[in-house]
């Protein structure tokens, strides 16, 4: 039996275009050396990270559920979501607010989902774009099935979704990848591997070299690309956009990069992972990079920083006010939007919460008869 040629190089070659001391390399094209645009990526991920420390405080309080930072990652979202087109369609996982920002996400409206009400997924801007996807690896299917339908209407537009480095490992994430490289949808795959499925290391969820060879036995295209890098990530997924959106098929892009907070503020990150380590990655982080290369370029002074670290808490606080002070909904929001004609298991339960929420109105909140 003779030797069988594989269509794809297994070896990826990291594409980096920013170091981590803020040297941009000579690689880079002119259009991504724009000094305007990379204010904007600076400002959109500085605005991230200011509106994510408030949500954790707003957490630590008891008014806001359990939230998943993006810390340290916020080049992946922001380098993107400026790639994409206003038209084109984001099928989000539950860490990928700096995108959805980016997209016209409000702020308001990211806390009022993780507060537990779903008018937060009704964005007033963005209105293609995908709900937060929890459950893991199952927005992966989602987004080819919405990229078929897409190409099957022949609309000029292409879908981005995000998965974590664990959900790699989940079926779902191998079916969505096998359908999309048989049917050439326009989709692109962001794999956010930021080392850790909550505290199980990259090297005990999978034996590949890189996560981004696993597009290879599907016939998908894998590319991978420093994450902390916002340069890079946006030229990376912007040619993969390009690709997609002139019928060359789906690409998967490995995006290195580090959690730098807890997985959720549900979780105790230093119960599993060494300090040192962290400490380390923090001289790898995106903003700080961006920021260096833009003063180096005298484009960025300590005046501009305070008065964008202004400007965003002032916005973080308006859209925190306008969280806190929206109206309740009553308990039948549960029950809304989810069939035809309610079940009777489910018309049950909403008598029962009814009755619930009556006693909880007259005093009796222990929900006791």
């Amino acid at each position: 039996m003779g030797n069988i040629e594989m269509g794809f190089d297994l070896h990826m070659d990291l594409v980096q275009l920013l170091s981590p001391s803020g040297e941009i390399s000579k690689a880079a094209s002119k259009s991504a050396k724009d000094i305007e645009r990379l204010i904007g990526f600076y400002r959109a991920m500085t605005r991230t990270r200011i509106f994510d420390n408030k949500a954790i405080s707003l957490q630590r309080t008891g008014q806001l559920g359990t939230f998943a930072s993006a810390l340290g990652q916020e080049a992946i979202g922001v380098g993107a979501a400026a790639a994409m087109e206003e038209r084109d369609v984001l099928v989000p996982s539950y860490r990928d607010h700096a995108a959805q920002f980016y997209r016209g996400m409000a702020m308001s409206e990211c806390l009022l989902y993780w507060g537990g009400d779903e008018r937060g997924s009704d964005f007033k801007n963005a209105r293609g774009d995908f709900p937060n996807c929890v459950p893991v690896a199952t927005q992966a299917p989602q987004a080819v099935g919405a990229a078929y339908a897409l190409m099957a209407r022949k609309e000029d537009r292409v879908v981005v979704t995000f998965i974590g480095d664990g959900g790699t490992s989940n079926g779902a994430f191998y079916e969505a990848l096998n359908m999309a490289g048989v049917w050439k949808t326009p989709v692109v795959f962001i794999i956010n591997n930021n080392g850790w499925a909550i505290s199980t290391p990259r090297e005990l969820e999978s034996a590949a070299e890189t996560l981004a060879q696993k597009g290879v036995a599907a016939g998908v295209e894998g590319r991978q690309v420093d994450g902390n890098d916002v340069i890079a990530v946006h030229e990376v997924v912007r040619r993969a956009i390009d690709k997609a959106r002139s019928g060359g098929g789906p690409t998967l892009i490995e995006a290195l990069t580090y959690r730098l907070g807890d997985h959720t503020t549900a979780d105790d990150a230093s119960r599993y992972r060494d300090p040192e380590i962290v400490r380390a990655q923090w001289t790898r982080e995106p903003i700080a990079r961006l920021r260096a290369y833009l003063v180096s370029e005298g484009a960025w002074s300590k005046e501009q920083e305070a008065e964008l670290h202004k400007e965003c808490a002032e916005e973080v606080d308006r859209e925190v006010a306008a969280y806190l002070n929206a109206s309740p909904l009553n308990c039948d929001a549960m029950f809304e939007h989810l069939y035809a004609k309610l079940p009777d298991a489910l018309q049950w339960q909403r008598e029962e919460a009814r009755r619930f929420a009556r006693r909880s109105a007259n005093g009796d909140g222990n929900g006791h008869g």
